[in-house]
């Protein structure tokens, strides 16, 4: 089986390169905008008849997209987050119609909801910011394209190791080492609550996606089916980085999304049902392994900012 894998530089891409890898009988092809890949390939600048003639060269059995941009300008969001999966999926249509696409989304596509509920595949979306609103953009042109094989992978938080500095976690991971076990963090708003999941959870969702034998629902929720006090991540990683210094939580720090949006849990019974997949790693292993992950990094990664909840 042939597998593109576009935005294999990025979290979720690194994760999922290597439970694809793992399948049996698979060939991992990958694109990016820098080298070393398969393809050069930019999707919020690229064009369609260069896209198509490598899609029709490479005659993928399955691509798989986890490109795009969690920060930048509205231009940029919408390029890499909008225009690219439209591009992807038109230029797919014409060059590798058999091909199954695996695209990646965002919770933040939903928006605010009613403290309690689950949200399913059929909730409302109503996004809060560029960034959501985006990923909703691209979401919609990957499931309403008419691809025969198209799935977009709605993913709530990911956690684990390597996270991001855009990230909670892993800009808390970093400030942690800067500062050391007694120092003094800045954080956000730690009041809402989210579906935290773990990064090789998701990574396995991703694979399990390519080799479903049966055509997939447009939509599936990924995330662990659970809410958590953001205040209790933080306490868990501030608690396995042994810190025992100040932490100073300031409302005005914390992200818009974070006071307009105070709860999301993700209902994740269809992706059980298409799947068979079930997350299973603890939100204290996830971060556990964040910690030790970010041992060789020191204070990189924006540690002056302060650590705030998307």
């Amino acid at each position: 089986m042939k597998i593109l894998l576009l935005g294999a530089n990025g979290y979720l891409g690194r994760h999922a390169a290597r439970a694809l890898r793992a399948l049996p009988g698979a060939e991992l092809y990958t694109a990016g905008r820098r080298p070393p890949h398969d393809l050069t390939l930019d999707l919020a600048a690229g064009q369609m008849p260069a896209l198509m003639a490598d899609l029709a060269a490479l005659a993928p059995d399955a691509v798989v997209n986890c490109a795009g941009a969690v920060s930048g300008s509205a231009l940029n969001l919408a390029e890499a987050n909008a225009r690219g999966p439209a591009l992807l999926s038109d230029a797919m249509l014409a060059a590798a119609p058999q091909a199954r696409l695996v695209h990646l989304g965002s919770a933040a596509e939903y928006g605010a909801t009613e403290m309690g509920v689950a949200l399913t595949e059929r909730s409302p979306v109503a996004p809060v910011g560029v960034y959501g609103a985006t990923k909703l953009a691209g979401s919609l042109a990957v499931a309403g394209s008419r691809l025969e094989e198209a799935v977009v992978l709605r993913v709530f938080n990911p956690v684990g190791p390597g996270a991001p500095a855009q990230s909670l976690p892993g800009r808390l991971a970093g400030e942690l080492r800067r500062v050391g076990p007694q120092g003094r963090i800045r954080v956000g708003d730690l009041s809402a609550y989210r579906d935290f999941v773990d990064v090789r959870d998701l990574a396995e969702a991703v694979a399990l996606a390519v080799t479903a034998p049966r055509p997939l629902p447009r939509v599936l929720n990924l995330g662990s089916g659970s809410a958590r006090p953001v205040r209790e991540l933080v306490r868990a990683l501030t608690g396995a980085a042994g810190f025992r210094g100040e932490l100073v939580e300031e409302a005005a720090a914390g992200s818009e999304r974070s006071a307009v949006v105070p709860w999301q849990r993700a209902d994740v019974g269809a992706a059980a049902e298409h799947l068979g997949w079930r997350p299973v790693t603890p939100l204290e292993r996830s971060l556990a392994d964040l910690w030790e992950s970010t041992a060789a990094e020191g204070a990189r990664d924006g540690a002056e900012r302060p650590a705030v909840a998307r």
